[in-house]
Protein backbone atom coordinates (compact mmCIF):
# COMPACT_ATOMS: atom_id res chain seq x y z
CA UNK A 1 0.00 0.00 0.00
CA UNK A 2 3.17 2.47 0.75
CA UNK A 3 4.08 1.88 -2.30
CA UNK A 4 1.46 1.88 -4.71
CA UNK A 5 0.60 5.68 -2.79
CA UNK A 6 4.47 7.00 -3.84
CA UNK A 7 3.70 5.93 -7.00
CA UNK A 8 0.71 8.26 -7.54
CA UNK A 9 2.54 10.79 -5.54
CA UNK A 10 5.11 10.57 -7.88
CA UNK A 11 2.79 10.45 -11.01
CA UNK A 12 0.93 13.62 -10.26
CA UNK A 13 4.14 15.20 -8.82
CA UNK A 14 5.15 14.77 -12.69
CA UNK A 15 1.83 16.08 -13.31
CA UNK A 16 2.21 19.04 -11.60
CA UNK A 17 5.47 20.09 -12.88
CA UNK A 18 4.09 19.55 -16.79
CA UNK A 19 1.09 20.99 -16.28
CA UNK A 20 -0.37 24.63 -17.67
CA UNK A 21 -0.98 27.96 -16.34
CA UNK A 22 -4.60 28.01 -15.79
CA UNK A 23 -6.30 29.31 -18.58
CA UNK A 24 -9.63 31.72 -18.05
CA UNK A 25 -11.72 32.62 -20.93
CA UNK A 26 -12.30 36.31 -20.10
CA UNK A 27 -14.59 37.39 -23.12
CA UNK A 28 -15.82 36.58 -25.87
CA UNK A 29 -18.45 39.06 -27.02
CA UNK A 30 -18.29 42.35 -29.52
CA UNK A 31 -15.34 40.55 -31.59
CA UNK A 32 -12.29 41.04 -28.72
CA UNK A 33 -8.83 42.17 -29.46
CA UNK A 34 -6.24 44.16 -28.78
CA UNK A 35 -5.91 43.67 -25.39
CA UNK A 36 -5.13 45.86 -21.74
CA UNK A 37 -5.03 44.64 -18.16
CA UNK A 38 -4.13 46.08 -15.07
CA UNK A 39 -3.84 44.09 -11.51
CA UNK A 40 -4.17 46.93 -8.61
CA UNK A 41 -1.37 47.01 -6.62
CA UNK A 42 -3.23 47.72 -3.33
CA UNK A 43 -5.42 44.86 -3.63
CA UNK A 44 -4.32 42.08 -5.85
CA UNK A 45 -7.70 40.15 -5.74
CA UNK A 46 -8.79 43.68 -8.35
CA UNK A 47 -7.94 43.39 -11.74
CA UNK A 48 -9.32 45.10 -14.92
CA UNK A 49 -9.24 44.72 -19.06
CA UNK A 50 -10.52 46.01 -22.43
CA UNK A 51 -10.48 45.09 -25.48
CA UNK A 52 -11.31 46.35 -28.82
CA UNK A 53 -13.23 48.57 -29.31
CA UNK A 54 -15.11 49.16 -26.16
CA UNK A 55 -15.49 46.39 -24.07
CA UNK A 56 -14.18 46.13 -20.42
CA UNK A 57 -13.72 43.41 -17.77
CA UNK A 58 -12.81 43.40 -14.11
CA UNK A 59 -12.32 40.42 -11.36
CA UNK A 60 -12.31 40.33 -7.69
CA UNK A 61 -10.99 37.11 -7.27
CA UNK A 62 -7.45 37.52 -9.26
CA UNK A 63 -8.92 36.65 -12.52
CA UNK A 64 -10.34 33.43 -11.74
CA UNK A 65 -14.01 35.06 -12.71
CA UNK A 66 -14.73 38.07 -14.66
CA UNK A 67 -17.66 40.86 -15.52
CA UNK A 68 -18.30 41.84 -18.76
CA UNK A 69 -19.86 45.29 -20.35
CA UNK A 70 -19.26 47.95 -22.31
CA UNK A 71 -19.02 51.90 -21.99
CA UNK A 72 -20.02 54.52 -24.08
CA UNK A 73 -19.13 58.46 -24.50
CA UNK A 74 -20.40 61.33 -26.14
CA UNK A 75 -16.45 62.21 -27.99
CA UNK A 76 -16.89 58.28 -29.28
CA UNK A 77 -14.94 55.34 -28.52
CA UNK A 78 -12.51 53.54 -31.08
CA UNK A 79 -10.02 51.04 -29.91
CA UNK A 80 -6.77 51.12 -28.35
CA UNK A 81 -7.73 50.49 -24.97
CA UNK A 82 -5.27 51.16 -22.47
CA UNK A 83 -6.23 50.48 -18.69
CA UNK A 84 -4.74 51.56 -15.87
CA UNK A 85 -5.05 51.75 -11.84
CA UNK A 86 -4.22 54.98 -9.48
CA UNK A 87 -3.09 55.33 -6.05
CA UNK A 88 -6.58 55.64 -4.76
CA UNK A 89 -7.86 52.67 -6.66
CA UNK A 90 -10.01 54.63 -9.44
CA UNK A 91 -9.64 52.85 -12.45
CA UNK A 92 -8.91 54.51 -16.22
CA UNK A 93 -9.91 53.18 -19.63
CA UNK A 94 -8.17 55.54 -22.26
CA UNK A 95 -9.19 54.91 -26.44
CA UNK A 96 -9.50 56.75 -29.64
CA UNK A 97 -11.96 58.84 -30.17
CA UNK A 98 -14.85 58.78 -33.09
CA UNK A 99 -16.90 62.02 -32.00
CA UNK A 100 -20.35 62.59 -33.79
CA UNK A 101 -19.70 65.95 -34.07
CA UNK A 102 -16.11 66.61 -34.40
CA UNK A 103 -13.21 64.11 -36.95
CA UNK A 104 -12.42 60.72 -36.41
CA UNK A 105 -9.66 59.94 -33.75
CA UNK A 106 -9.22 63.61 -33.27
CA UNK A 107 -8.59 63.50 -29.42
CA UNK A 108 -7.35 60.70 -26.65
CA UNK A 109 -10.28 60.10 -24.40
CA UNK A 110 -9.57 59.18 -20.72
CA UNK A 111 -13.04 57.74 -19.19
CA UNK A 112 -12.63 56.95 -15.05
CA UNK A 113 -14.35 55.32 -12.73
CA UNK A 114 -13.77 55.94 -8.65
CA UNK A 115 -13.47 51.97 -7.60
CA UNK A 116 -13.98 48.42 -9.36
CA UNK A 117 -17.66 49.06 -8.49
CA UNK A 118 -18.29 52.46 -10.04
CA UNK A 119 -19.60 53.83 -13.01
CA UNK A 120 -17.72 55.16 -15.73
CA UNK A 121 -18.03 59.12 -16.58
CA UNK A 122 -18.46 60.58 -19.72
CA UNK A 123 -14.53 61.27 -19.81
CA UNK A 124 -11.74 63.87 -20.47
CA UNK A 125 -9.98 64.43 -23.30
CA UNK A 126 -6.41 65.85 -24.75
CA UNK A 127 -4.95 66.73 -28.08
CA UNK A 128 -7.81 67.89 -29.80
CA UNK A 129 -5.87 69.86 -32.82
CA UNK A 130 -8.20 70.56 -35.54
CA UNK A 131 -8.76 67.06 -37.90
CA UNK A 132 -5.27 66.02 -36.66
CA UNK A 133 -5.57 62.27 -35.88
CA UNK A 134 -4.37 61.33 -32.42
CA UNK A 135 -3.45 57.90 -32.61
CA UNK A 136 -1.91 54.96 -30.26
CA UNK A 137 -2.34 56.44 -26.73
CA UNK A 138 -0.33 54.61 -23.46
CA UNK A 139 -0.41 55.74 -20.29
CA UNK A 140 1.64 55.59 -16.61
CA UNK A 141 0.76 56.51 -13.13
CA UNK A 142 3.47 58.02 -11.01
CA UNK A 143 2.85 56.42 -7.75
CA UNK A 144 4.59 58.89 -6.04
CA UNK A 145 2.62 61.93 -6.56
CA UNK A 146 -0.78 59.90 -8.47
CA UNK A 147 -0.04 61.75 -11.51
CA UNK A 148 -1.01 60.23 -14.98
CA UNK A 149 1.44 60.65 -17.88
CA UNK A 150 0.19 60.35 -21.43
CA UNK A 151 1.88 59.38 -24.85
CA UNK A 152 1.04 59.29 -28.21
CA UNK A 153 1.25 59.98 -31.67
CA UNK A 154 -0.16 62.87 -33.92
CA UNK A 155 -0.78 62.73 -37.53
CA UNK A 156 -1.15 65.42 -39.82
CA UNK A 157 -3.10 63.52 -41.75
CA UNK A 158 -4.01 59.57 -41.15
CA UNK A 159 -2.57 57.15 -43.21
CA UNK A 160 -1.67 59.56 -46.46
CA UNK A 161 1.72 59.60 -48.10
CA UNK A 162 2.11 63.56 -48.99
CA UNK A 163 5.97 64.39 -47.61
CA UNK A 164 4.65 67.71 -46.07
CA UNK A 165 2.54 65.62 -43.63
CA UNK A 166 4.37 64.13 -40.41
CA UNK A 167 3.83 62.62 -37.55
CA UNK A 168 4.83 63.38 -34.06
CA UNK A 169 4.89 61.83 -30.57
CA UNK A 170 3.27 64.17 -27.75
CA UNK A 171 3.27 63.96 -24.13
CA UNK A 172 0.77 65.75 -21.46
CA UNK A 173 -0.05 64.98 -17.66
CA UNK A 174 -3.21 64.78 -15.48
CA UNK A 175 -2.28 65.92 -12.20
CA UNK A 176 -6.20 66.03 -10.78
CA UNK A 177 -7.35 62.35 -11.34
CA UNK A 178 -7.76 62.11 -15.11
CA UNK A 179 -10.28 65.82 -15.30
CA UNK A 180 -7.67 67.63 -17.17
CA UNK A 181 -4.53 67.69 -18.89
CA UNK A 182 -1.75 69.68 -19.58
CA UNK A 183 -0.90 71.03 -23.00
CA UNK A 184 0.60 68.46 -25.52
CA UNK A 185 4.34 68.40 -25.61
CA UNK A 186 6.39 67.29 -28.40
CA UNK A 187 8.65 64.75 -27.35
CA UNK A 188 10.85 63.62 -30.66
CA UNK A 189 12.93 65.39 -32.85
CA UNK A 190 12.66 63.80 -36.03
CA UNK A 191 9.32 63.43 -37.32
CA UNK A 192 7.75 60.54 -39.40
CA UNK A 193 5.78 60.03 -42.16
CA UNK A 194 1.98 59.64 -41.99
CA UNK A 195 1.90 56.01 -43.70
CA UNK A 196 1.41 54.41 -40.30
CA UNK A 197 4.37 51.94 -40.98
CA UNK A 198 8.08 51.93 -40.70
CA UNK A 199 8.73 55.24 -41.53
CA UNK A 200 5.90 56.93 -38.98
CA UNK A 201 7.16 57.57 -35.19
CA UNK A 202 4.53 55.16 -32.91
CA UNK A 203 4.67 53.55 -30.12
CA UNK A 204 5.55 55.45 -27.16
CA UNK A 205 4.82 53.88 -23.68
CA UNK A 206 6.04 56.08 -20.80
CA UNK A 207 7.62 54.64 -17.76
CA UNK A 208 7.91 56.19 -14.53
CA UNK A 209 11.56 56.25 -12.65
CA UNK A 210 12.17 55.96 -8.70
CA UNK A 211 12.74 59.71 -8.58
CA UNK A 212 9.77 60.69 -10.37
CA UNK A 213 11.46 60.55 -14.19
CA UNK A 214 9.72 60.37 -16.93
CA UNK A 215 11.07 57.67 -20.02
CA UNK A 216 9.50 57.18 -22.98
CA UNK A 217 11.05 54.96 -25.88
CA UNK A 218 9.18 55.09 -29.68
CA UNK A 219 9.69 53.03 -32.79
CA UNK A 220 10.24 55.46 -36.40
CA UNK A 221 12.50 55.92 -39.51
CA UNK A 222 15.75 56.04 -36.86
CA UNK A 223 15.31 52.98 -35.34
CA UNK A 224 13.53 52.57 -31.39
CA UNK A 225 14.67 56.22 -30.07
CA UNK A 226 14.33 57.54 -26.22
CA UNK A 227 13.44 60.47 -24.53
CA UNK A 228 13.53 61.77 -20.67
CA UNK A 229 12.24 64.30 -18.26
CA UNK A 230 13.86 64.90 -14.97
CA UNK A 231 11.06 67.26 -13.86
CA UNK A 232 7.76 65.38 -14.15
CA UNK A 233 7.43 66.51 -17.68
CA UNK A 234 7.69 70.08 -17.58
CA UNK A 235 11.30 69.69 -20.33
CA UNK A 236 12.94 67.06 -22.22
CA UNK A 237 16.23 66.59 -23.54
CA UNK A 238 17.05 68.65 -26.33
CA UNK A 239 18.14 65.66 -28.32
CA UNK A 240 16.68 61.87 -28.60
CA UNK A 241 19.17 59.18 -27.71
CA UNK A 242 19.16 55.87 -29.82
CA UNK A 243 18.07 52.66 -27.87
CA UNK A 244 18.77 50.17 -30.95
CA UNK A 245 18.43 49.57 -34.79
CA UNK A 246 15.32 47.97 -36.11
CA UNK A 247 17.18 46.71 -39.10
CA UNK A 248 13.76 46.06 -41.22
CA UNK A 249 11.24 48.35 -39.35
CA UNK A 250 8.87 47.88 -37.20
CA UNK A 251 5.99 47.06 -39.23
CA UNK A 252 6.73 43.52 -40.88
CA UNK A 253 4.31 40.43 -41.99
CA UNK A 254 3.25 37.71 -40.00
CA UNK A 255 1.42 34.69 -42.02
CA UNK A 256 -1.84 34.30 -40.69
CA UNK A 257 -1.77 37.70 -39.28
CA UNK A 258 -3.45 40.70 -41.16
CA UNK A 259 -0.95 43.38 -39.62
CA UNK A 260 1.91 43.08 -37.39
CA UNK A 261 4.55 45.46 -35.59
CA UNK A 262 7.28 45.67 -33.77
CA UNK A 263 6.66 48.67 -31.49
CA UNK A 264 8.85 48.84 -28.59
CA UNK A 265 7.72 49.09 -24.48
CA UNK A 266 9.06 50.82 -22.14
CA UNK A 267 9.14 50.23 -18.19
CA UNK A 268 11.75 51.21 -15.38
CA UNK A 269 12.41 48.98 -12.24
CA UNK A 270 11.50 51.15 -9.44
CA UNK A 271 11.01 48.22 -6.74
CA UNK A 272 13.34 48.50 -3.56
CA UNK A 273 15.70 45.27 -5.32
CA UNK A 274 19.11 45.09 -6.68
CA UNK A 275 18.20 46.48 -10.03
CA UNK A 276 16.38 49.72 -8.65
CA UNK A 277 16.56 52.61 -11.77
CA UNK A 278 17.26 50.14 -14.52
CA UNK A 279 15.22 51.45 -17.85
CA UNK A 280 14.13 48.40 -20.35
CA UNK A 281 13.02 48.46 -23.84
CA UNK A 282 11.03 45.10 -25.20
CA UNK A 283 10.30 45.21 -28.99
CA UNK A 284 10.32 42.69 -31.83
CA UNK A 285 11.63 42.47 -35.39
CA UNK A 286 12.81 40.73 -38.33
CA UNK A 287 16.09 40.97 -38.23
CA UNK A 288 17.13 37.51 -38.78
CA UNK A 289 15.00 37.27 -41.37
CA UNK A 290 11.30 37.26 -42.15
CA UNK A 291 10.47 33.65 -41.29
CA UNK A 292 12.79 34.64 -37.79
CA UNK A 293 11.11 37.13 -36.06
CA UNK A 294 12.04 37.45 -32.31
CA UNK A 295 11.33 39.14 -29.24
CA UNK A 296 14.44 41.35 -28.08
CA UNK A 297 15.36 43.32 -24.64
CA UNK A 298 17.85 46.62 -24.52
CA UNK A 299 18.58 48.08 -20.80
CA UNK A 300 20.43 51.26 -19.64
CA UNK A 301 21.64 51.37 -16.16
CA UNK A 302 22.67 55.01 -16.36
CA UNK A 303 19.61 56.53 -16.67
CA UNK A 304 18.63 55.95 -20.08
CA UNK A 305 21.85 57.66 -21.53
CA UNK A 306 23.24 54.21 -23.02
CA UNK A 307 22.18 51.30 -23.76
CA UNK A 308 22.99 47.55 -24.03
CA UNK A 309 22.90 45.58 -27.14
CA UNK A 310 19.63 44.02 -27.98
CA UNK A 311 19.29 40.46 -26.48
CA UNK A 312 17.27 37.69 -27.69
CA UNK A 313 14.06 36.75 -25.31
CA UNK A 314 12.84 33.76 -26.86
CA UNK A 315 14.93 30.83 -25.88
CA UNK A 316 14.21 28.55 -29.03
CA UNK A 317 16.68 27.50 -31.83
CA UNK A 318 16.58 30.14 -34.79
CA UNK A 319 13.66 30.26 -37.62
CA UNK A 320 10.66 30.07 -35.87
CA UNK A 321 8.20 33.13 -35.08
CA UNK A 322 7.89 35.18 -32.08
CA UNK A 323 5.50 38.60 -32.03
CA UNK A 324 3.37 40.90 -29.95
CA UNK A 325 5.57 41.28 -27.43
CA UNK A 326 4.39 43.78 -24.05
CA UNK A 327 6.75 43.40 -20.70
CA UNK A 328 6.36 44.68 -17.50
CA UNK A 329 8.27 44.30 -14.42
CA UNK A 330 6.65 43.69 -10.74
CA UNK A 331 7.46 46.26 -8.47
CA UNK A 332 7.73 44.30 -5.51
CA UNK A 333 10.16 41.91 -6.50
CA UNK A 334 12.10 43.60 -9.98
CA UNK A 335 11.25 40.52 -11.96
CA UNK A 336 10.45 41.29 -15.73
CA UNK A 337 8.22 39.90 -17.47
CA UNK A 338 7.04 39.10 -21.07
CA UNK A 339 3.87 38.10 -23.38
CA UNK A 340 4.47 36.79 -26.73
CA UNK A 341 2.83 34.97 -29.45
CA UNK A 342 5.50 32.05 -30.26
CA UNK A 343 5.27 29.13 -33.23
CA UNK A 344 8.28 27.34 -32.16
CA UNK A 345 6.37 24.37 -31.78
CA UNK A 346 4.75 23.98 -35.00
CA UNK A 347 5.57 24.19 -39.25
CA UNK A 348 2.57 26.05 -39.93
CA UNK A 349 0.51 28.84 -38.17
CA UNK A 350 -0.59 27.18 -35.17
CA UNK A 351 0.64 29.51 -32.28
CA UNK A 352 1.08 29.18 -28.34
CA UNK A 353 1.15 32.04 -26.18
CA UNK A 354 4.61 32.00 -24.19
CA UNK A 355 5.96 34.22 -21.39
CA UNK A 356 9.80 35.04 -20.20
CA UNK A 357 10.63 35.94 -16.95
CA UNK A 358 13.98 37.49 -15.76
CA UNK A 359 15.29 37.50 -12.41
CA UNK A 360 18.42 39.30 -12.99
CA UNK A 361 17.90 42.94 -14.65
CA UNK A 362 17.61 41.25 -18.28
CA UNK A 363 20.73 39.03 -18.18
CA UNK A 364 19.05 35.61 -18.56
CA UNK A 365 15.63 34.46 -19.77
CA UNK A 366 13.44 31.47 -18.66
CA UNK A 367 10.49 30.57 -20.99
CA UNK A 368 7.26 29.24 -20.18
CA UNK A 369 4.16 28.35 -22.48
CA UNK A 370 0.58 29.22 -20.44
CA UNK A 371 -1.91 28.67 -23.38
CA UNK A 372 -3.28 25.27 -22.63
CA UNK A 373 -3.17 24.86 -26.74
CA UNK A 374 -3.05 26.37 -30.21
CA UNK A 375 -4.82 28.09 -32.66
CA UNK A 376 -4.67 29.20 -35.95
CA UNK A 377 -5.37 32.92 -36.56
CA UNK A 378 -6.72 33.89 -39.91
CA UNK A 379 -5.55 36.62 -42.28
CA UNK A 380 -8.91 37.85 -43.01
CA UNK A 381 -10.22 38.72 -39.18
CA UNK A 382 -8.50 41.74 -37.55
CA UNK A 383 -6.57 40.38 -34.78
CA UNK A 384 -5.82 43.53 -33.16
CA UNK A 385 -2.08 45.49 -32.66
CA UNK A 386 -0.75 43.91 -28.93
CA UNK A 387 -1.28 41.88 -26.06
CA UNK A 388 -0.56 42.54 -22.67
CA UNK A 389 0.48 41.72 -18.97
CA UNK A 390 0.45 42.95 -15.43
CA UNK A 391 2.17 41.59 -12.53
CA UNK A 392 2.51 42.83 -8.90
CA UNK A 393 4.03 40.78 -5.63
CA UNK A 394 4.12 37.78 -7.44
CA UNK A 395 0.26 38.44 -9.43
CA UNK A 396 1.25 38.04 -12.52
CA UNK A 397 -1.61 38.30 -15.06
CA UNK A 398 -0.98 38.19 -18.95
CA UNK A 399 -3.84 38.90 -21.87
CA UNK A 400 -4.47 37.57 -25.13
CA UNK A 401 -6.60 37.22 -28.18
CA UNK A 402 -7.26 33.99 -29.73
CA UNK A 403 -9.62 32.68 -32.68
CA UNK A 404 -11.65 29.90 -33.05
CA UNK A 405 -13.54 28.12 -35.00
CA UNK A 406 -14.39 32.00 -36.57
CA UNK A 407 -14.48 33.27 -32.96
CA UNK A 408 -12.98 35.72 -31.21
CA UNK A 409 -11.90 35.40 -27.59
CA UNK A 410 -9.95 37.18 -24.42
CA UNK A 411 -8.43 35.48 -22.35
CA UNK A 412 -5.94 35.15 -19.60
CA UNK A 413 -3.50 32.68 -17.37
CA UNK A 414 -3.29 32.08 -13.69
CA UNK A 415 0.86 31.81 -13.52
CA UNK A 416 1.94 29.57 -11.04
CA UNK A 417 5.13 30.71 -9.48
CA UNK A 418 6.15 27.36 -8.30
CA UNK A 419 6.56 26.54 -12.27
CA UNK A 420 9.15 27.03 -14.76
CA UNK A 421 11.85 27.97 -12.40
CA UNK A 422 10.13 30.77 -10.96
CA UNK A 423 9.36 29.93 -7.42
CA UNK A 424 12.04 31.70 -5.54
CA UNK A 425 10.18 35.18 -5.55
CA UNK A 426 11.29 37.10 -2.84
CA UNK A 427 8.17 38.64 -1.20
CA UNK A 428 9.44 39.93 1.90
CA UNK A 429 7.39 43.03 2.61
CA UNK A 430 4.95 41.39 5.12
CA UNK A 431 4.79 37.54 5.61
CA UNK A 432 6.07 34.87 2.81
CA UNK A 433 3.88 31.39 1.58
CA UNK A 434 5.19 27.98 1.58
CA UNK A 435 3.62 25.11 -1.05
CA UNK A 436 1.46 22.94 0.93
CA UNK A 437 2.64 19.48 2.32
CA UNK A 438 2.24 16.90 0.90
CA UNK A 439 0.96 18.22 -2.55
CA UNK A 440 -0.87 16.37 -3.90
CA UNK A 441 -2.71 15.19 -0.67
CA UNK A 442 -5.57 12.54 0.02
CA UNK A 443 -7.57 13.88 2.80
CA UNK A 444 -5.38 16.62 4.97
CA UNK A 445 -2.42 18.64 4.23
CA UNK A 446 -0.76 21.58 5.96
CA UNK A 447 -0.39 25.33 4.67
CA UNK A 448 2.92 27.41 6.29
CA UNK A 449 3.56 30.37 6.17
CA UNK A 450 6.42 33.38 7.57
CA UNK A 451 5.47 36.68 8.96
CA UNK A 452 8.31 39.22 8.82
CA UNK A 453 6.69 41.41 11.82
CA UNK A 454 3.17 41.47 13.26
CA UNK A 455 0.50 41.31 10.89
CA UNK A 456 -3.16 40.64 10.61
CA UNK A 457 -3.81 37.78 8.18
CA UNK A 458 -6.87 35.76 6.44
CA UNK A 459 -6.27 32.34 4.96
CA UNK A 460 -8.87 31.05 2.58
CA UNK A 461 -9.19 28.35 0.11
CA UNK A 462 -10.69 28.51 -3.45
CA UNK A 463 -11.57 26.03 -6.40
CA UNK A 464 -10.07 26.44 -9.61
CA UNK A 465 -13.34 28.85 -10.78
CA UNK A 466 -12.38 31.28 -7.66
CA UNK A 467 -15.12 30.15 -5.39
CA UNK A 468 -14.52 30.06 -1.97
CA UNK A 469 -14.49 26.55 -0.20
CA UNK A 470 -13.21 27.61 3.04
CA UNK A 471 -11.97 30.10 5.39
CA UNK A 472 -9.06 29.17 7.39
CA UNK A 473 -8.17 32.29 9.16
CA UNK A 474 -9.90 35.11 9.52
CA UNK A 475 -8.33 38.35 10.02
CA UNK A 476 -6.32 36.67 12.70
CA UNK A 477 -3.23 38.64 14.36
CA UNK A 478 -0.05 37.11 15.19
CA UNK A 479 3.61 37.98 15.84
CA UNK A 480 6.73 37.68 13.56
CA UNK A 481 7.46 33.86 13.24
CA UNK A 482 6.22 30.40 10.83
CA UNK A 483 3.23 29.56 11.31
CA UNK A 484 1.09 26.24 10.21
CA UNK A 485 -2.49 25.59 9.83
CA UNK A 486 -4.41 22.50 9.20
CA UNK A 487 -6.82 22.12 5.86
CA UNK A 488 -8.99 18.78 6.18
CA UNK A 489 -10.65 18.46 2.57
CA UNK A 490 -12.37 15.42 3.49
CA UNK A 491 -14.67 18.04 6.14
CA UNK A 492 -16.04 20.28 2.92
CA UNK A 493 -16.50 16.91 0.78
CA UNK A 494 -14.21 18.15 -1.95
CA UNK A 495 -13.63 15.92 -4.75
CA UNK A 496 -9.94 15.57 -6.52
CA UNK A 497 -9.08 18.35 -8.50
CA UNK A 498 -6.95 21.68 -8.58
CA UNK A 499 -7.64 24.52 -5.81
CA UNK A 500 -5.90 27.53 -4.67
CA UNK A 501 -5.23 28.38 -1.43
CA UNK A 502 -4.03 32.34 -0.48
CA UNK A 503 -3.02 34.32 2.18
CA UNK A 504 -4.51 38.25 2.41
CA UNK A 505 -2.98 41.26 4.72
CA UNK A 506 -3.26 44.56 4.11
CA UNK A 507 -4.61 44.18 0.50
CA UNK A 508 -2.12 42.01 0.02
CA UNK A 509 -2.09 38.64 -0.86
CA UNK A 510 -0.27 35.62 -2.07
CA UNK A 511 -1.81 32.63 -4.19
CA UNK A 512 -0.36 28.75 -4.36
CA UNK A 513 -2.23 25.87 -6.00
CA UNK A 514 -2.58 23.02 -4.70
CA UNK A 515 -4.06 19.44 -5.73
CA UNK A 516 -6.31 17.32 -4.97
CA UNK A 517 -6.42 13.17 -5.02
CA UNK A 518 -9.46 10.87 -3.79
Amino acid sequence: MKKYFFLILSFFFLMAVNAQHTNIMIGNHNYPEETSIVVNPKNTNEIAAAANINTYYFSKDGGHTWVEDTLGSTYGVWGDPCMIVDTAGSYYFIHLSNPPDGNWIDRIVCQKKDSINGVWDNGSYIGLNGTKAQDKAWAAVDRAHNIIYMTWTQFDEYGVTTPTDSSIILFSRSIDGGHSWGVPVRINRKAGNCVDSDSTTEGAVPAVGPNGEVYVAWAGPDGIRFNKSLNAGNTWLANDILVNDQPTGWDYMIPGIQRANGLPITDCDISNGPYRGNIYVNWSDQRNGDTDTDIWLSKSTDGGNTWSAAKRVNDDPPGKQQFFTWMTIDQATGYLYFVFYDRRNYSNSRTDVYMAVSKDGGETFVNFKISDSPFIPGASIFFGDYTNVSAYNGVIRPIWTRLSSGQLSVWTAIIDTTMMGIENLNLQDEFSLEQNFPNPFIDNTYISFKLHKPTIVTLKVYDIFGREIATLLDKEKYNAGKYISHFDAEQYNLSSGTYYFSLISNEKILTKKMLLLK
